[in-house]
């Protein structure tokens, strides 16, 4: 959405919440700011404002990419709680803000919902933001439900302090959601001029989701067709023009976070445009996933490069996923060589632009190496034997997020647009839920259509798959070629039940401390002593 301008900062909290910031310049009260088309506007553009604390943000990625069997720590790793399982607790700083902007995020939803009556709308407007609310609830609380499982639940608005809690079974959760995405795919507008904002086609897709994470297979089927088919939407030409930063709002894209060109108007914290904001700020996933490359022979830091904060890297079995000499996803979606830009540091006759470092998910030998001048990592450097991180500040980078259209190199803040739901994942969608309701051919069908469009030129052929190929592992293998990094892997493991086994089979470091009690997050340790109801709520089961 183009438009978060606040003349005032709306007040929510979270029942269990010990005290209420107020910051309220105008002097208005809500029940006046809500009462007219133009201060509701406020409201429901706030709603959108907090899924920006996840998608596109180091406490997202950690939370739902990181802890799988995709990516292991780098260097600069600052939650190896989460990332790795080690000693994951309550007191994890994560876990305590997300909790916190999910659940403002629900209240604002339910003040809306209960207000909306009052706002002076026209009946159009009024249908369409009413759906939108319904819409953002159920997205937020699926986040909320995945994650911490049978948590507090409610669909009023809470008003002043809170101090208890309940527990309501998932089920309910789930029910709600259901009955809010049905409020939205009847309500939605097919289009929308706002970008970033929900339409029926968004609500689709994400109901999609919904009822594949329920098992309601042939439902999931149905809209993930109706998606593909029906709304204009196509897969790029190339599955590496998705990410260039000239083609961010493009016909694959379903529904995004909408980042501001104008990094001023973006969600860093700000004292007067968004003093509640974050502390970096704007899409930050082109730091995360980038090696310490500044620190070697040849090679000083620069835009194009991008800043390293060395988070996370690429497991091995990732890399092994890939057959890249026929998957173009491969060298569009990982860096893996670096380009001499420094003659200060650079090796005698070494020139600006020749080769100064290359990464790769193979071993070499010293033959293979000799006489070159430019700096390698094999898989023995970066890896260890049983595939665990070894080098843990050189190694392929997630190269899908880099901004070199960024103002500075230490730019911390990136306009790009965070996907949040693509086409390709409703073919993806369609293809699980046709194989579980045993229809491997269909299945095939689906996940071709994404794997032709991987197909380096005259590769084609090797690219396609038969009704034999489909498992669901192979399934899951194909979500990890085509949305690494997208901040789904968690949810994906968890749905299928094979987050245990996948992280067991293929990502040692995490495999070393994960326990089957981290199918749920810890419940933050300041909600657990702020409510007074505690023999009702308690902490999730294996946490102290």
């Amino acid at each position: 959405m183009k438009r978060y301008y606040f003349l005032l900062i709306l007040l929510t909290s979270f029942a269990c919440n010990k005290q209420l910031e107020e910051y309220n310049p105008s002097g208005l009260t809500t029940d006046q700011v809500f009462s007219t088309p133009e201060g509701f506007e406020t409201l429901v553009n706030a709603v959108y404002t907090y899924n920006r604390w996840w998608y596109g943000k180091e406490e997202g990625y950690s939370i739902s990419e990181m802890g799988t069997d995709l990516w292991t720590s780098g260097t600069g790793d600052k939650y190896p709680d989460i990332t790795q399982y080690i000693n994951l607790q309550a007191s994890n700083t994560v876990m305590s803000g997300l909790w916190k902007q999910l659940y403002a995020a629900i209240n604002l939803c339910n003040s809306g919902i209960g207000r909306i009556g009052k706002a002076g709308y026209t009946d159009d407007v009024k249908k369409k933001r009413n759906a939108e609310l319904h819409f953002m609830r159920a997205f937020y609380y699926w986040h909320i439900v995945e994650m911490w499982g049978g948590v507090h639940f409610t669909v009023d608005e809470t008003t002043g302090v809170q101090t208890t809690a309940n527990r309501t079974p998932v089920d309910t959760f789930y029910a709600q959601i259901f009955r809010d995405l049905d409020v939205a795919v009847n309500d939605l507008p097919l289009t929308t001029t706002d970008y970033g904002r929900a339409t029926k086609p968004v609500a689709q897709a994400f109901l999609a989701r919904m009822c594949l994470t329920r098992n309601l297979n042939e439902r999931a089927a149905v809209l993930a067709d109706s998606v593909i088919n029906n709304y204009g939407y196509s897969l790029q030409a190339k599955y590496a023009d998705l990410w260039s930063m000239s083609n961010l709002q493009n016909k694959e894209v379903v529904w995004a976070v909408n980042y501001m060109k104008n990094l001023v108007y973006d969600d860093r914290v700000d004292a007067t445009l968004y003093p509640n904001g974050h502390s970096r700020g704007a899409n930050n996933g082109h730091l995360m996933f980038i090696m310490k490359y500044d620190d070697l022979p040849g090679m000083q830091r620069d835009v194009t490069n991008g800043r390293p904060f060395n988070r996370y890297m690429p497991s091995l079995f990732l890399l092994n996923l890939f057959n890249e000499n026929a998957d173009a996803r491969y060298a569009a979606t990982f860096k893996q060589v670096w380009y001499c830009n420094n003659l200060n540091t650079a090796p005698a006759g070494m020139k600006l632009g020749d080769t100064a470092i290359v990464v790769t998910k193979y071993a070499v030998t010293n033959a293979d190496t000799a006489g070159k001048k430019y700096r390698t990592y094999d898989r023995n450097i970066v890896y260890a034997t049983n595939g665990g991180g070894k080098d843990r500040t050189h190694y392929i980078s997630l190269q899908k997020f880099d901004d070199p259209t960024r103002a500075s190199m230490n730019e911390e803040e990136s306009a790009r647009d965070a996907f949040i739901i693509r086409l390709a994942e409703m073919y993806l969608i369609a293809a699980e839920a046709q194989f579980k309701l045993g229809n491997n051919g269909k299945a095939a069908d689906y996940i071709n259509v994404i794997r032709k469009r991987a197909a380096i030129a005259g590769h084609e052929a090797d690219m396609l798959i038969t009704d034999a190929d489909i498992t669901l592992d192979f399934i899951l293998d194909e979500r990890a070629r085509e949305l690494a990094g997208e901040q789904l892997r968690w949810f994906d493991l968890k749905r299928t039940g094979k987050l245990e086994e996948r992280i067991k089979n293929y990502s040692p470091d995490p495999a070393t401390y994960f326990q089957s009690y981290h199918n749920l997050r810890p419940i933050p340790q300041d909600q657990i002593d702020a409510v007074t109801n505690k023999a009702e709520f308690t902490q999730n089961p294996g946490y102290q």
